[in-house]
């Protein structure tokens, strides 16, 4: 119980961390060594998976924690809050040039591009008070590939802002109706509440929220 709770040291734990792929490979993983560095008793394994997914294996048990900005309501899971995440409404320069889309009505020309069929990165525009119709939707299940269907021109989308800085410096895409900023959300590092082992998760969440998202 001592060790559980962090007298002496940080305890010494072996967890397994779930996390979507694209934080992950770019955020997550070049975080590994100093981690490693910063906690030595603490032995970090990683699964890839989707948000809701994450969810449930948490709840399950099939892992121990996890990262994500997936909302959900359950309060046998307890979070702590690691880094804001911003996003931005987003379409090709060509494809905004060839069909434009400077007004909410627009919308009835253009593709939307999201996850699932429950529109989860739309929701961030909806929240903002914007609430569109859409000539058709595409659904392509991890925000990568709607990224590279952005880019290739075939719709427009809401997609996190650090997945896009680059992009949008480079003039790869372009901001669509960039007077309306799209709600925010938080990454939070999730666990059971039953979980004995909150103060690995406390570490973890510290050394997480130092490192700006990437």
């Amino acid at each position: 119980a001592r060790a559980v709770q962090g007298e002496g040291g940080f305890p010494e734990a072996e967890i397994t961390l779930g996390t979507r792929h694209e934080l992950g490979v770019s955020w997550l993983v070049p975080q590994l060594d100093r981690l490693a560095k910063k906690y030595p008793t603490l032995h970090t394994h990683l699964y890839f998976g989707s948000g809701p997914d994450l969810v449930l294996r948490v709840r399950t048990m099939e892992i121990d924690c996890a990262v994500t900005s997936t909302r959900f309501t359950d309060p046998k899971i307890h979070e702590l809050r690691l880094q804001r995440e911003d996003y931005v409404f987003v379409g090709a320069p060509s494809l905004l040039a060839k069909t434009p889309f400077r007004k909410p009505e627009h919308a009835t020309s253009h593709t939307l591009l999201d996850i699932s069929a429950e529109l989860p990165l739309f929701r961030y525009l909806r929240d903002a008070g914007v609430d569109l119709r859409f000539a058709g939707v595409v659904r392509l299940g991890t925000i990568a590939a709607i990224r590279a269907r952005a880019l290739a021109g075939a719709g427009v989308a809401v997609l996190p802002l650090y997945f896009v800085t680059a992009d949008l410096q480079k003039n790869a895409l372009a901001r669509v109706l960039p007077k309306t900023a799209p709600a925010h959300d938080y990454f939070r590092l999730i666990f059971r509440a039953d979980d004995p082992r909150r103060v690995v998760y406390e570490g973890l969440a510290k050394a997480f929220s130092e490192e700006p998202l990437k």
